[in-house]
């Protein structure tokens, strides 16, 4: 059972930060310090946030399966983390050229409640990409630059690759 949130940094407080910071390669001190906060920024996400990549994955793939829309999400996140695309979704969303959805304009359509569930799923940690940091329908990609990187998995419509 869950304890009642009451705004007190106290010994269950302490002792989830220690569990992130063991599960994520930090010293397990219970301490939230600029580390942990980095760390938990790379692995999580606000509600606007979350609102920022359902907009992404309804308007990347919203006739993909669950799991192709979830891969959508995963990519978002592996960007994040990888410190190479931004310190945060602001930044690898809205790269020039990153998501075509941002360039044509379906990324400010409303999305449904599977592309919530989806964007949950990526931010807990699902990734069916197995770390895929880029994703790409083979049937309308112009790049010849994306058929270089090494190709992960196909989910639907969608390539993923490294």
């Amino acid at each position: 059972m869950r304890a009642p949130l009451d705004g007190v940094y106290g010994d269950r407080t302490a002792s989830a930060v220690a569990k992130f910071q063991q599960a994520y390669g930090l010293t397990p001190d219970g301490i939230a310090g600029d580390r942990t906060w980095a760390a938990l920024k790379r692995h999580s996400l606000n509600r606007s946030e979350v609102d920022i990549l359902a907009k992404v994955i309804y308007g990347e793939a919203r006739g993909e399966s669950y799991t192709g829309q979830v891969a959508v999400g995963a990519v978002v996140m592996n960007r994040i983390q990888s410190g190479r695309f931004g310190s945060g979704i602001r930044d690898v969303v809205f790269e020039p050229g990153a998501f075509t959805a941002v360039d044509d304009g379906q990324y400010w359509l409303t999305p449904d409640r599977t592309a919530y569930m989806a964007a949950f799923d990526a931010v807990r940690g699902w990734d069916p990409t197995g770390g895929a940091l880029y994703y790409f329908n083979p049937r309308t990609a112009t790049s010849k630059w994306i058929w270089s990187r090494p190709q992960t998995v196909t989910i639907g419509n969608h390539i993923f690759a490294k």
